[in-house]
């Protein structure tokens, strides 16, 4: 992931981004709201290589998640929902920009809410059982975390009451049965997560991620499928570093798309 150019709008502060080692690139603003990092690309990475249905990234910002998918999973077909107008033109913009031209004609960007309900998110365009995979990376800093002025990316990063719940319920209701979610957040909000999965998903994997080995996790990874009836299980983690502050080989490998985050 590397800044390789200032788009000509200079004035607007936006950048140019290569991920995946030049396999896609974003358009991203600078000085506000969010801008896609591994977190990003560790939440594409939970999609299996093979998969080569429908997915919905939920809360896709400028598109990351969705567009490693894109890139790693040449016969999928991925809808970058975004409820923040301007999020939703950067990832039009990135959609659209000419070194993206490969991906274009399987990603779509739709704007609109995912904690709507009922009709209303039907409306929005998020028909029930429309998609074979649902990845998200909701905000989940509390109101008290990270305080910022811009209202762009306090959007992006504080979690609202009931967050996980309302977000989960709408991924169960846009899947297939069968179909896959993964789901990006710290470590404190498993049990928040757990709770609104159960009676939805089953087959839970859950991956930690921790920044060197010594380290507490500062990231989970959780990934289940809806309507099934199988356990839980604790996935090996990722670590991030191992000596130095470059990747680990692993993490480097997820990073740049070439490899999945479970192993498939």
């Amino acid at each position: 992931m590397n800044e390789v150019a200032a788009l000509p709008e200079a004035a607007r502060h936006d950048t140019l981004d290569a991920f995946h080692r030049g396999a896609f690139h974003l358009v991203q603003p600078t000085g506000r709201g969010h801008r896609a990092g591994m977190d990003a690309m560790m939440l594409g990475a939970a999609v299996p290589t093979s998969f080569g249905g429908r997915l919905a990234d939920f809360g896709a910002g400028a598109g990351a998640a969705g567009m490693a998918v894109a890139s790693r999973c040449p016969r999928s077909s991925v809808v970058l929902v975004e409820r923040a107008p301007e999020m939703a033109e950067y990832a039009r913009l990135s959609r659209d920009h000419p070194l993206n031209r490969h991906l274009a004609d399987r990603v779509s960007v739709l704007e609109a809410d995912v904690s709507l309900t009922g009709k209303k998110r039907v409306a929005a365009g998020l028909s029930d059982a429309a998609f074979d995979f649902v990845i998200m990376n909701p905000p989940f800093n509390a109101a008290a975390d990270r305080a910022t002025p811009d209202a762009l990316k306090r959007a992006a990063h504080v979690m609202e009451d009931g967050l996980f719940e309302s977000w989960l319920r709408s991924a169960a209701a846009v899947l297939k049965p069968r179909g896959g979610l993964a789901i990006i957040a710290r470590p404190v909000s498993l049990a928040a997560i757990l709770a609104s999965t159960a009676g939805r998903f089953g087959g839970v994997e859950i991956l930690p991620v921790h920044p060197r080995a010594e380290q507490p996790a500062i990231r989970i990874v959780l990934r289940a499928v809806r309507g099934s009836r199988a356990g839980l299980s604790l996935k090996p983690p990722l670590v991030l570093h191992g000596t130095g502050e470059r990747f680990s080989e692993q993490a480097d490998a997820i990073s740049n798309g070439r490899a999945s985050l479970f192993g498939d």
